[in-house]
């Protein structure tokens, strides 16, 4: 049986054994209390004190601007919490695309009584700038809007929103969820001009269950979880030291390692593209067709007439792992909102399949997938009602 072929990097990626070879000896050496006065708690302390340091380095930030979590969805919800927890304002704009991270706590805060203003997108994914300003208010406490989208890669303009915010009211936050773009395009606080950023470890050859938050220098922020002093106040519990060290190590490979991974992902992504457009008609690109403005391992797609969750049925049984571009999960059968509030059509919308190709990805796999998906196309649209 020939080899698997891993399509579904923007779900989670496989762990780098560098980074594995950088968590196991905090396992085994290193897990003591990093709140304790003793040497063993002193050699955790200086594992987590280290690791802080590269990831801060990474962003362009000072340590203490670093918050550990257990994974973007944590530091989403802190964020969001966090500075409705200091703020004066009671209203907070984001997009219409965020990932459900973002999505629901703000949902909650409506229900407490916040203003939420949800900003819609164009036809490839992307919030208007000017838009985003328009939105603010006197009152806006944030503004959050994902660097880079997890189903339709479009990359948004953050630094331009940024500015457009900050010149309509200097005292409201920007927060970015950065969990797909890391790795991928530079997001150093300083460079997007953004108050808060949201990381994760499992997206970019990492381990899961463990993240990280930027909070730059005197926002007004509460943490989210309570009891303890760790995180310099602002996140309780004893902190995952192996987790952070294995985060450390993953973002320094992937900035260190950004443009060679991005060429090599985007061409095999174009690739893949074109094998698709020349072997199935009726097939649609989601998100920006300028491929320079979507992240270089993402291709998500439409194919008329064929239901999505079919399509990645018979691509498992051909050995090829992809996911859905649709939302559905059981009991539910709504199109994803991303690709509804680009307008998609919700039978299209139905249809959409998302290959986000990753580091190991070869131009024989690719091949392999431009030859088989076009093929699964053909049989199901000779059983397929939707149409």
């Amino acid at each position: 049986m020939s080899e698997r072929v891993y399509l579904d990097h923007a779900a989670t990626t496989p762990v780098d054994p560098r980074v594995v070879a950088a968590m196991l000896p905090i396992l085994r050496e290193g897990w003591g209390n990093p709140s304790g006065i003793y040497r063993e708690a002193q050699r955790a302390r200086q594992a987590l004190d280290e690791a802080r340091d590269i990831v801060a380095g990474r962003l362009g930030c000072t340590a203490a601007e670093i918050v550990f979590t257990s994974g973007g969805t944590e530091a989403d919800n802190a964020a969001i919490r966090g500075v409705a927890a200091a703020a004066t304002g009671r209203h907070m704009v984001t997009s219409a695309i965020e990932h459900h991270a973002v999505l629901e706590p703000l949902e909650t805060l409506e229900r407490e009584g916040w203003a939420v203003t949800v900003l819609p997108v164009d036809g490839e994914g992307f919030v208007d700038p000017q838009a985003a300003a328009d939105a603010v208010r006197d009152d806006t406490a944030l503004v959050t809007i994902m660097a880079a989208n997890n189903e339709v890669g479009t990359v948004q303009p953050i630094a331009a929103i940024a500015a457009a915010v900050k010149a309509r009211n200097p005292r409201t936050l920007v927060h970015t969820d950065a969990v797909q773009a890391a790795g991928a395009i530079d997001i150093r606080p300083d460079v997007l001009g953004v108050d808060l950023l949201s990381l994760t470890a499992h997206k970019i050859y990492g381990p899961k269950g463990v993240g990280a938050l930027y909070v730059r220098h005197r926002t007004p922020f509460s943490p989210l979880i309570i009891g303890g002093g760790q995180e310099g106040d602002r996140r309780a519990g004893t902190e995952n030291v192996a987790g952070a060290v294995a985060l450390a190590a993953a973002f320094d490979l992937a900035c260190a390692e950004m443009e060679m991974r991005n060429a090599h992902l985007g061409g095999l992504r174009d690739r893949l593209w074109r094998h698709l457009r020349e072997g199935v008609e009726q097939v649609s690109l989601n998100g920006p067709r300028d491929m320079a403005r979507r992240l270089p391992n993402n291709l998500s797609v439409c194919f008329a007439g064929v239901e999505g969750e079919s399509i990645l049925l018979q691509l498992d049984m051909e050995g090829v792992a992809a996911s859905s571009g649709s939302a559905c999960t059981t009991g539910s059968t709504e199109p994803s909102h991303v690709l509804t509030a680009m307008g998609v059509d919700s039978d299209l919308a139905h249809s959409a399949v998302r290959l986000t190709l990753g580091r190991e990805t070869t131009q024989a796999q690719v091949d392999r997938v431009g030859r088989v998906l076009p093929e699964a196309i053909e049989r199901l649209r000779a059983l397929s009602p939707i149409g």
